[in-house]
């Protein structure tokens, strides 16, 4: 954590985001990074007191950036009222305005409330599947309508963390904010890559006995994809063709870009081609973020069968 807090603009249109989405799936994490950045974050807002709380954004002030948490416990939460009243704002000139929803696999929601034991909210006496299927078709219309969708399914509390910094720090908000992940297709595809690239044309290190526990960050296991004729066109091809899309991208006003490189497990050619994407991206001038998803699981956890 910066010992400094990002400083932001103090003229121009207060920055509000609405902070929302399942429960259990990681709201209070992502206030929490949200005030770390300097941003004003309140949890738990009754919705119909937001023109209330902004009605004075107008006053010449320099505001904090303000970020609102609320869920399906907040008095009087009706979805279609929310986002009615949200449009209403967003007209202001005073103020830009977005939402934030935190989604999480309904599966994955209901490990951790068995974990943790915690009840939730929308369970009223049944079970924490009844309540998260609840939750679910209530919050639906507000999951399609948010602006930015964060799915923890997969992510640990500081993969969370970090994905919230990237998209939400103050210093730097006109630049291109890429991420270059890698994946294991056997534990699922990334929910968010923009772009995804499938590595498993390339012989696979898992096959080789000396390279089975190490992982693409490893020397050997480097060596052995580098080596490969496949690799070097194909990533070239890879890497001119990103390199052509993200001022592309940028053009179009995107602020954010997830490239993900997957293979069987996560552990090798993934993880060596996105180490090797993001040192070209440095190269070229940006400060790509860096995820290894699958890269921690057990090599005999891979699922892809030996060559015959």
């Amino acid at each position: 954590m910066a010992d400094e807090s990002p400083s932001f603009p103090a003229q121009g249109p207060q920055r509000v985001l609405l902070v929302t989405g399942m429960s259990g799936a990681g709201k209070t994490t992502a206030l929490n990074v949200l005030e770390d950045l300097g941003w004003e974050a309140i949890d738990n807002f009754p919705v119909r007191l937001l023109d209330r709380l902004v009605s004075e954004a107008d006053d010449g002030a320099d505001h904090p950036p303000l970020a609102i948490g609320f869920d399906s416990r907040t008095r009087g939460f009706v979805p279609a009222d929310i986002i009615a009243q949200v449009k209403r704002l967003a007209e202001r000139s005073d103020l830009d305005i977005a939402t934030l929803f935190i989604d999480c696999a309904s599966g994955e929601l209901e490990r951790r409330y068995n974990e943790t034991r915690r009840r939730h909210p929308m369970a009223q006496g049944r079970s924490a599947r009844d309540g998260i299927l609840s939750e679910r078709e209530l919050l639906a219309p507000l999951r399609r309508w948010a602006d930015v969708l964060i799915d923890t399914t997969d992510l640990a509390t500081n993969e969370l963390q970090q994905t919230v910094r990237e998209r939400f720090e103050g210093s730097t908000p006109q630049s291109l904010h890429v991420t270059v992940s890698s994946f294991g297709f056997s534990k699922g595809m990334p929910p968010l890559a923009d772009l995804v690239f499938d590595m498993r044309f390339l012989d696979n290190p898992h096959w080789e006995a000396d390279l089975r526990e190490q992982t693409g960050l490893d020397r050997p296991v480097a060596d052995y994809i580098a080596a490969q004729p496949a690799f070097a066109e194909s990533f070239a091809r890879i890497s001119d063709l990103v390199l052509d899309l993200l001022p592309r991208y940028e053009a179009q006003g995107r602020a954010y870009l997830h490239i993900a490189f997957g293979c069987t497990g996560g552990r090798h050619r993934s993880v060596y081609t996105a180490q090797t994407m993001a040192q070209v991206l440095r190269e070229a001038g940006f400060s790509p973020t860096v995820i290894h998803r699958n890269m921690q699981s057990r090599a005999a956890d891979q699922v892809e069968q030996a060559p015959g």
